[in-house]
């Protein structure tokens, strides 16, 4: 195909090369620590985003409209394992709490549980797992993931009573305790007022970069001669 416009086919290829050029150099190890670009974004990224989920302090206040409430509850587990974990967990705060094959019986306040179960989403958001280690001989993440395996199905028994009140209280620890706490574990906290500027000028680069590329296919495509325009309207005779 022949070039119908050399001078936007020039400035598309200076573009294209340029944006390749910079693609390069954002796939390469030179970010730190051996990290490429992508990898420095997405844990600036991770970082903020663990620094802005923090949420134990005041759910733990919350707990004070519960105090008063006592849990007793069966749920089923996926199997007996699983069901004779959760209760050893369960057992710290609710000693009454079992487990029966597949079946897991709690029993015990359900402030105080809460409080358990905030007290170790604390210690895996500041990454002490080693905490939770000692004081139940596992993994922290597997402890974490075990108390929203439990509570997850506490919380669709309690909806089946329509006990929408305690099931909600539940599920708010869930979501901001137990999830940042397990999700974002051994990565450092860092407040967007520390990287704003980081951070703004990635977003920024992100749009241009893309508008970048946009650009130089159309310069290529017009230098071509290939260009899109408003069809013709037929005149009716």
């Amino acid at each position: 195909m022949l070039i119908r416009h050399q001078k936007t086919m020039n400035i598309g290829l200076l573009l294209g090369v340029t944006f390749l050029g910079v693609l390069a150099l954002i796939f390469s190890p030179v970010f730190g620590q051996g990290r490429n670009g992508l990898e420095y974004s997405d844990a600036l990224f991770n970082k903020l985003a663990k620094g802005s989920s923090y949420f134990v302090p005041k759910l733990t206040a919350s707990l004070k409209e519960v105090e008063n409430e006592e849990l007793a509850v069966s749920v089923k587990m996926e199997n007996a394992e699983q069901a004779a974990r959760a209760a050893k967990i369960f057992a710290r705060v609710a000693p009454e709490s079992t487990s029966q094959g597949v079946q897991l019986n709690i029993r015990g306040n359900l402030a105080k549980l809460l409080g358990a179960v905030l007290e170790d989403s604390n210690s895996m958001y500041f990454n002490k797992g080693e905490e939770l280690r000692e004081k139940y001989g596992m993994d922290g993440q597997e402890v974490m993931a075990t108390w929203w395996g439990a509570l997850n199905r506490v919380v669709k028994e309690l909806q089946k009573s329509r006990n929408t009140a305690r099931s909600n209280v539940i599920l708010e620890v869930m979501k901001k305790g137990i999830e940042p706490a397990y999700n974002f574990y051994k990565i450092e906290p860092q407040s967007i007022g520390e990287k704003a500027f980081t951070a703004a000028g990635l977003l920024l680069f992100y749009v241009l970069y893309t508008l970048w590329w946009g650009f130089a296919i159309f310069y290529l495509f017009d230098g071509l001669g290939l260009s899109m325009k408003k069809a013709r309207v037929k005149q009716e005779v």
